[in-house]
């Protein structure tokens, strides 16, 4: 069975962003939501997706593949 939670490490392998990073964010109220399970802090799958999944829509409201500006 697969597992349905990220580890911060899992998140670094798949995003790049350093998994101190991830930790952070979760201690600050920041990014997808997590919680503790035991000791260790895991992020559900399905809401690490919808998470990327919205930075990219709001990176890109227009869809069309080039970055909006900030202003």
């Amino acid at each position: 069975m697969e597992c349905e939670f990220f580890s911060s490490t899992d998140l670094e392998k798949l995003t790049g962003t350093k998994a101190s990073t991830w930790s952070y964010w979760a201690s600050i109220g920041t990014g997808p939501a997590s919680f503790r399970l035991g000791k260790r802090r895991v992020w559900r799958k399905s809401d690490v997706m919808a998470w990327i999944a919205e930075q990219q829509v709001a990176a890109d409201p227009s869809g069309d593949g080039v970055e909006s500006e900030v202003k």
